[in-house]
């Protein structure tokens, strides 16, 4: 089985922004192709398109809990509420594990929208910023619901 949060930080590392990297390491697990994973997540990263509010990489395990997860009868509260349940399980798991899910609180910027022209990618960039232990701590919280929920069916 793939490591995805190994996965996630390399792809970050390569430049793709926090909520690409979580949501394309599982690409091939929600059965959508690469490139396509990309561009549907792309406008998530630096918390909603440089925004700086809900991490990307939270935004992507939601995305994928909803994609694994999800409802589509509008008309099914009780399993709307299952799913709700899921999602606000899993922000709070990483707001415990990392003090916030909010983009300008994980880097230390102040509120509000940030410039949006992406920072260049530097040593110093990935050594001054959580991002990368953030999506590798994303992907592996995703990972180890999808690996729980199984072994639930399977019992």
């Amino acid at each position: 089985m793939i490591n995805h949060s190994k996965k996630a930080r390399e792809l970050f590392e390569q430049g793709y922004n926090c909520a690409q990297s979580v949501f394309a390491a599982f690409s091939d697990d929600i059965g959508m192709d690469f490139d396509t994973s990309l561009k549907i997540s792309s406008s998530f990263g630096g918390g909603m398109g440089r925004l700086r509010e809900v991490c990307g990489a939270v935004t992507a395990m939601f995305m994928i809990a909803g994609l694994k997860y999800g409802y589509a009868d509008p008309q099914n509260d009780e399993v709307k509420a299952e799913h709700y349940k899921l999602i606000q399980s899993l922000a709070f798991r990483f707001k415990e594990m990392n003090g916030s899910f909010i983009c300008c609180d994980l880097l230390g910027l102040a509120k509000g929208p940030d410039d949006p022209a992406p920072e260049t990618r530097s040593e110093d960039y990935y050594h001054s910023r959580p991002c990368s232990e953030l999506v590798a701590c994303a992907a592996e919280m995703i990972e180890n619901t999808i690996l729980n929920k199984k072994m639930e069916e399977e019992k």
